[in-house]
C-alpha cells in the first residue's frame, strides 16, 4: 500500500469490497443486537446471582452444551457445509436435495447423541468440574441433564444457518444469537422467583429452540423435505472435509475439559469471574472478527483466481485489524471501570469486579491474535483444506498446557486466562506461517504495512486515553459512564484521525460503502 497516493494497488476489487462490507455490515448489525442482548443476559445473571458457585456450575453446563454443538455441527458449518452447499447453490434442484438430506441425517444423529449423553451427565460433570463440592456437583449434574436438549435445537439451527449463508442470505443467521440470549433473559426475569438459577437452564433450551423457529422464516416456500439419502455423493465430501475438523474439535473438547476442571480447583467463583471477562472479550470478536470471517467465506469459496483469493483474504484481515485494535486498547486501559459500570450491582460485589477486571486484561493479550486467526482458518476451509488448521489446534493445546500447569500454583485462575491468550497467539502465528507456505501468502497485499500504520494509530489512541484517565469521578451511575465514555470517545477520534493521516485505505473503502448504503 502506498502512503503517497490514495490509489491502492493491492486493495480488493470494488465489487468484492462492497459485497464483503455489505455482508459484514448485516452480520455486524445482527451481532450488535445479539451482543446487546448478551450484555443484558450477563447483567441479569450478575444482578440476580452474582458470581456464586452456582453460577460457576451453570457455566459448566452451558459450556458443555455449546462445546457439544461445536463438536457435532458448529465446526461443520464453515469447514464443510457452506463450501459444499456453495458448490450446489446455482443448481437449485440438486441444492435442495442435498440440504434436505444433510438436515435429516444430522437431526437423527443429534437426537441419538442427546439420548446417550443424558445417561452420561454425572461423569461428564465430574470431568469438567471435579473440584466442586458435593452440593455444587449435584446441582451441576441436574443442570446438564436439563440443558442437553438444547444441543439438538442448536444443531438443527446450525444447519439452517449453513443453508442460508450459502445462499448469501445473512440476515436471519446473524440474529440467531439474539434469539438465544433473549430466551435466557426472559426466563431468568420471569421464572427465577419459582425456579431459582434453574430458570437460566430453561432459558438455554428455549433460546436454542427459538433459533430454529427464527430461521425457518427465511426458508418458507423452499423445497426442504425429509430425505435420508445416505448415498448422496456430496455427503462423502462433507464427511471428508469434516473428519479433520472433528479431530481438531476433539482437541478443543479436551482443552475445554482441562480448563474447566482446573478452574474448579482454583475456587468456586473462578469460572464465574472468567466467564464474565470472556463475554467482554467476545463482544468485539463477535461484532468484528466473526462477522467479517463469515462475510468473506462464500467469496473465498467461490474465488477461482489465486490473486482474487489473496486479495479477498487480505482485505478481510486488514478490516479485522482496523476495527479490533482500538477495541483491545480501550478495554485494556479501561478494564476496571468497564467492569464496574456493567457488572457491579445487585449480587455482584467490588471484589468480583477486581477479579473479573484482572481476568479481562489477561484475556486481551490474545484477543488481536484470535481476531486474525478466524479469517485465516476460514481461508483454509474455503480451499477445502480442513486438516492443517486442526493439526495446529494440537499445537495450541500444548501451549495452553505448558503455560497453565507451570503458572497455576502462583497465579491461580489467572494462569488459565494467560494460558488461553498464549494458546490463541501461538495458533494465529502458526496459521500465518501456513498461509504463506500453503495458500500462496499475502505478503504482496500490503497487510504488514497496514498493520504497522494501525499499531501507530492505536499507540496514539492509548497515550491520549492514559492522559484522560482521571481519578474516579464518583460512585453514581453517570459518573461511571463519564469515566468510561470520555477517554474511549476521545481516544477513538484520535485513532480515526491517525488512520486518515496515515492513509489507511480500508477505512476509506468501508466509509464509502456505508455512505452508498445510506443513500439507497
Amino acid at each position: 500500500m502506498s502512503i503517497e497516493t490514495n490509489i491502492d494497488p493491492v486493495s480488493a476489487p470494488e465489487a468484492t469490497t462492497r459485497g464483503i462490507v455489505g455482508a459484514a455490515s448485516i452480520l455486524a448489525a445482527g451481532n450488535v443486537f445479539s451482543r446487546l442482548l448478551g450484555l443484558g443476559r450477563e447483567l441479569v445473571i450478575a444482578d440476580l446471582f452474582g458470581a456464586s458457585g452456582y453460577v460457576s456450575v451453570f457455566r459448566v453446563a452451558s459450556t458443555l452444551v455449546i462445546t457439544l454443538y461445536d463438536f457435532l455441527v458448529g465446526g461443520m458449518i464453515t469447514a464443510a457445509l457452506v463450501p459444499t452447499f456453495s458448490d450446489y447453490a446455482e443448481r437449485r434442484k440438486e441444492f435442495w436435495q442435498l440440504v434436505s438430506t444433510v438436515l435429516s441425517v444430522l437431526a437423527v444423529v443429534l437426537a441419538l447423541a442427546v439420548l446417550i449423553l443424558e445417561l452420561l451427565a454425572e461423569p461428564l460433570f465430574i470431568i469438567l468440574g471435579g473440584g466442586y463440592d458435593e452440593t455444587l456437583r449435584a446441582a451441576g449434574v441436574q443442570m446438564i441433564r436439563l440443558t442437553l436438549p438444547a444441543v439438538f435445537f442448536l444443531g438443527v439451527a446450525g444447519v439452517l444457518s449453513g443453508i442460508l449463508l450459502s445462499l448469501k442470505k445473512f440476515t436471519l443467521p446473524s440474529f440467531t444469537t439474539a434469539a438465544f440470549n433473549l430466551g435466557i433473559i426472559l426466563c431468568a426475569v420471569l421464572l427465577t422467583p419459582m425456579f431459582g438459577i434453574t430458570s437460566l437452564v430453561i432459558g438455554v433450551v428455549i433460546g436454542a429452540a427459538s433459533q430454529v423457529v427464527l430461521q425457518m422464516f427465511g426458508l418458507r416456500g423452499s423445497a426442504l423435505r425429509l430425505a435420508l439419502d445416505f448415498k448422496h455423493p456430496a455427503l462423502k465430501q462433507i464427511v471428508r472435509l469434516y473428519i479433520p475438523v472433528l479431530g481438531g474439535l476433539s482437541v478443543m473438547l479436551i482443552g475445554v475439559a482441562i480448563d474447566r476442571n482446573l478452574a474448579s480447583h482454583t475456587g468456586a467463583q473462578s469460572l464465574a469471574w472468567m466467564q464474565s471477562a470472556t463475554y467482554l472479550v467476545q463482544l468485539p470478536l463477535g461484532l468484528v472478527a466473526t462477522a467479517i470471517s463469515f462475510a468473506i467465506l462464500p467469496s473465498l469459496s467461490r474465488a477461482t483466481a489465486p490473486k482474487d483469493f489473496r486479495r479477498t483474504l487480505a482485505f478481510g484481515l486488514k478490516l479485522v485489524l482496523v476495527l479490533m485494535l482500538p477495541c483491545v486498547v480501550a478495554l485494556l486501559l479501561l478494564a476496571q471501570p468497564v467492569v464496574t459500570l456493567l457488572y457491579e450491582h445487585g449480587a455482584f460485589t467490588a471484589d468480583d469486579t477486581t477479579a473479573t477486571a484482572r481476568a479481562l486484561q489477561f484475556y486481551l493479550l490474545g484477543t488481536a491474535f484470535a481476531a486474525i486467526d478466524q479469517p485465516l482458518v476460514f481461508a483454509f476451509y474455503a480451499r477445502k483444506n480442513t486438516l492443517l488448521p486442526n493439526l495446529v489446534a494440537v499445537v495450541g493445546l500444548g501451549i495452553y498446557l505448558v503455560v497453565a500447569l507451570s503458572l497455576i500454583e502462583p497465579l491461580g485462575y489467572l494462569a488459565l486466562v494467560l494460558a488461553n491468550s498464549a494458546q490463541l497467539a501461538g495458533h494465529a502465528l502458526v496459521m500465518l506461517f501456513l498461509t504463506q507456505t500453503r495458500l500462496g501468502g499475502i505478503g504482496d497485499q500490503g497487510v504488514g504495512l497496514t498493520t504497522l500504520k494501525l499499531l501507530g494509530a492505536a499507540a496514539a489512541m492509548g497515550a491520549v486515553m492514559l492522559v484522560l484517565s482521571v481519578p474516579d469521578l464518583g460512585t453514581g451511575f453517570w459518573s461511571k459512564v463519564v469515566y468510561v465514555a470520555l477517554p474511549a470517545t476521545v481516544g477513538g477520534l484520535v485513532y480515526i484521525l491517525g488512520l486518515k493521516l496515515l492513509r489507511v485505505h480500508e477505512l476509506e473503502q468501508v466509509w464509502g460503502v456505508l455512505r452508498r448504503k445510506r443513500s439507497v
